[in-house]
């Protein structure tokens, strides 16, 4: 815990599931050397969470290394070991992985049963796919090379498998010669709650897109991503992830590791629709969603969310909440001065700019944790957005009714300062299935055709005007415009956090 800081939603959220799992928590407040350092406020609010008396709470300075060898003796007194047994068929699960140009996939492992040695033949339960163990070892942080790990003890393995496909995190390994019956429990697949476009910006660089991505969910199990083809993009992956931050980290690791240029689209949420047929879809991008006549329920996820703030904050925040759609649920003060609002949020309106304007309000003192509560109906419309007459299918967006006008105005005027001007017109136009709710209009070049006929009758003007005016309209009609790839994010402006 931040001395300075106090409790943070997120560490409450991991708080209650450690306890749920009824694991042993060691309480540490860390930086107590700094000035604006609270340790026994901050320590009150964790009492009243753990129920933990403040004489076994650890004061630490992890700058000075002050307190920090009470911790690692409490570790040793207070965690238990690990269970396990060395004599039963091998159990190991993997929890991490990595991949090596020269050695393949790097597996990291805990074994839980039996024991793994090199030259042994292993096996992963659920991908069902058979390889050798050419090195076994552990990390120190280094990777040690060893004989063997057995029950209880956490390291790594290499058996010089470059099929990415191979080798997922949460899977068991176990041996050939005398295999476990089931697969360890204990780990759940994290479900994406927001989806993107990722397109490479050079359409050459797709397969490189591709390696990128299976070498970087070896690591990040969270990452779940399926190709996709975009008229106006090209070919690139569709893409899942736990949040906006988690989606900014990713792209951000692939243009730095893989030296990739991307081009993001808007983010956004799967929706659940009952068609009028009764059949009830899930969608996970706007341009899926079935025709409007078709459509008799469209349901949202919702989350419930925690904000713990200062009480100073309380009216700022909940109108903030109230103007995402939020729903009132509890108020607790965790202490004299902090506080933690429940609200019940559409995971849509958070996902775009609600933490931002979070901190804004709160001085950069709230902190916001949230979890998936289920599909709820609303009242949604998908608003779609023409260039030309043509309809951008990555420039649709899902939003609630009251707000499809505003966000249509919005939309268009932007379009129109970021698409460049051609010598035909360009329309701009925001549609609720076929009704246009907005338009801008972006003016040709005209070039002064007249300039150069000195004297003689108004008619050779007319004449050569309207040859003009045909050629703009021909042009118009078979002319193509450019879409930057600015566009794409120009009305939620993630790389800027704005």
């Amino acid at each position: 815990m931040d001395a300075t800081q106090g409790i943070q939603a997120q560490t409450l959220a991991n708080i209650y599931l450690a306890l749920a799992d009824d694991l042993e928590i060691i309480p540490v407040i860390n930086k107590i050397d700094l000035q604006s350092a609270r340790p026994d406020e901050v320590a009150e609010e964790l009492g009243l969470v753990l129920g933990t008396e403040k004489n076994k709470m650890l004061h630490i300075s992890a700058k000075t290394g002050m307190g920090v060898e009470e911790i690692l003796e409490r570790i040793v007194v207070d965690i238990p070991p690990p269970t396990g047994d060395a004599e039963k068929p091998l159990q190991a699960l993997i929890f991490d992985s990595e991949y090596d140009s020269y050695r393949g996939i790097v597996v990291f492992i805990k074994v839980v049963n039996g024991f793994i040695e090199a030259g042994m033949k292993i096996k992963f339960m659920a991908e069902n796919s058979v390889t050798s163990v050419e090195e076994v070892g552990v990390l120190t942080p280094k990777m040690i090379k060893k004989d063997n790990l057995t029950a209880g003890e956490v390291g790594y393995i290499i058996t010089g498998v470059k099929e990415i496909g191979n080798i997922i995190v949460g899977d068991t390994v176990t041996t050939v010669k005398d295999p476990a019956d089931t697969l360890l429990h204990g780990y759940k697949k994290p479900k994406p709650m927001v989806y993107c476009g990722l397109f490479p910006v050079e359409s050459v660089r797709y397969e490189d897109l591709r390696e990128a991505l299976g070498k970087l969910s070896l690591n990040d199990s969270s990452l779940d991503y399926a190709p996709e083809v975009s008229n106006a993009l090209g070919f690139g992956f569709r893409c899942g992830f736990l949040g906006l931050l988690h989606m900014e980290i990713v792209k951000e690791r692939l243009e730095r590791e893989y030296d990739l240029s991307l081009i993001t689209t808007a983010p956004n949420v799967a929706y659940k629709i009952v068609k009028t047929d009764g059949e009830t879809i899930e969608v996970k991008k706007p341009s899926d969603f079935p025709p409007e006549e078709k459509i008799s329920q469209i349901q949202e996820p919702y989350v419930n969310a925690s904000i713990i703030s200062p009480k100073a904050y309380i009216g700022e925040i909940m109108s903030v909440a109230n103007g995402k759609r939020g729903e009132f649920v509890d108020m607790q003060y965790l202490s004299v001065e902090r506080v933690e609002i429940k609200y019940i949020l559409p995971l849509s309106e958070i996902i775009v700019d609600f933490f931002n304007l979070l901190k804004s309000v709160s001085a950069g003192f709230a902190s916001l944790d949230y979890e998936l509560l289920g599909f709820k109906p609303s009242d949604l419309v998908k608003l779609d957005i023409l260039v030309a007459g043509n309809q951008i299918d990555e420039l649709s967006t899902i939003v609630h009714k009251d707000r499809a006008y505003n966000l249509g105005r919005e939309l268009t005027t932007k379009l129109r300062k970021l698409i460049s001007r051609e010598n035909f017109e360009i329309a701009i136009q925001a549609a609720i299935g076929k009704r246009i709710i907005a338009k801008e209009r972006i003016a040709p070049y005209r070039k002064d055709v007249t300039s150069g006929l000195y004297g003689g009758d108004i008619t050779r003007k007319r004449k050569v005007l309207e040859k003009q005016k045909k050629g703009k309209k021909k042009m118009k009609r078979i002319g193509k415009v450019e879409i930057p790839s600015e566009a794409f994010m120009s009305f939620y402006n993630i790389d800027t956090g704005k």
